[in-house]
């Protein structure tokens, strides 16, 4: 393999996918000889990168793509990693004609995994997977785990926090892209409870409310709920901060965390990063898709008993079934020190 090669790596979204690539960029600028790795994702995204000391350059997808195209044709890149491998990277790879190494979606084994339960999906996770895109190259696993850098202006002091959280505290991640990937609200509540420590919520802004009614059941039991939840002892602490910080902030707080709960989705991921302890909580997919914690400790928390999960290999606004029994029916069975 040449020296100094000039590779562009392209995952447009989203976050936890784009934390799952980061020991390719690593294993790239590491082990290539004198490399320059550029980095392609949504401008939306860029920030998840552009802190990133493996990347030397960030490339900015629009809704022009023929803008994109002119940058790319301009670098005069050797290779391009193509890890979303989609329609969009379909067209840069046909209308630049750069040698491109693409990764394989397993989408015909997801669907025979969705519709007929037949499992041929090859039982690796996703960043082994990744590998194998750039293997070609000579690239191995440096098996060190994921990367995410948190920039200095973003960095969280305890101090931030109420004083009953400063000291120690577990990271609850209650958002989630899909319907169907996050818990319901009494087995929030029920996880809650069980967990019995310091909490701090974390989501965007569109789990604020869900956020605010978790903390009031615990600290003033407002809610009209279910006769078996009101006998919980409701000593939770809670401390609801979706929607009030940005995500490198949540990522700082992540990493200060004694644990992690975390339904399917990036927080997941930035724990993961930060080789935190991780309770994993899956409703609707599955963890054989390749995209549980990735070297770190880790829980699963899933309903094994339904004959119709997975349904999807994303998720859904509401469950296609109509009883939603892997998130309601879920064993919250975990222990913590």
């Amino acid at each position: 393999m040449k020296s100094g090669l000039k590779i562009l790596v392209i995952r447009f979204s989203s976050i936890g996918d784009i934390v799952l690539t980061t020991p390719v960029i690593r294993a790239l600028k590491v082990q290539l000889d004198d490399a320059t790795i550029h980095y392609c994702t949504k401008e939306s995204f860029a920030q998840m990168v552009e802190n990133n000391p493996y990347v030397d350059k960030v490339l900015k997808l629009t809704d022009n793509l023929n803008v994109l195209l002119a940058q790319i044709h301009e670098e005069k890149y050797d290779y391009i990693i193509d890890l979303h491998n989609n329609l969009r990277t379909m067209v840069i790879r046909t209308r630049t004609g750069i040698k491109t190494f693409a990764f394989n979606k397993l989408n015909m084994e997801k669907w025979l995994m969705v519709n007929f339960k037949i499992n041929r999906l090859p039982g690796k996770h996703i960043v082994e997977r990744y590998m194998e895109t750039v293997a070609p190259l000579g690239l191995k696993c440096d098996q060190l785990g994921l990367d995410y850098f948190i920039p200095e202006k973003d960095k969280m002091s305890k101090d931030w926090l109420p004083e009953d959280f400063r000291e120690k505290y577990v990271v609850y991640a209650i958002g989630g892209q899909h319907f169907t990937k996050r818990l319901s609200f009494e087995k929030m509540v029920e996880l809650c409870d069980r967990i019995n420590k310091p909490i701090v919520l974390l989501g965007g802004k569109e789990d604020r409310e869900t956020g605010e009614e978790l903390k009031n059941f615990f600290h003033e039991n407002i809610r009209d709920i279910d006769e078996d939840l009101k006998k919980l002892n409701k000593k939770t602490l809670i401390y609801n901060a979706c929607g009030e910080i940005n995500l490198n902030q949540s990522a700082s707080l992540v990493k200060q965390a004694e644990y992690v709960f975390s339904h399917d989705t990036a927080i997941m991921h930035i724990a993961a990063a930060f080789k935190k302890e991780i309770f994993s909580i899956w409703g609707n997919t599955i963890p054989e898709f390749g995209m549980y914690p990735y070297k770190t400790k880790f829980t699963v928390l899933e309903n094994k008993t339904l004959s119709c999960r997975p349904c999807s290999k994303i998720g859904y606004s509401k469950c296609p079934k109509g009883h939603f029994k892997c998130m309601k029916e879920i064993k919250l069975d975990f222990s913590l020190e």
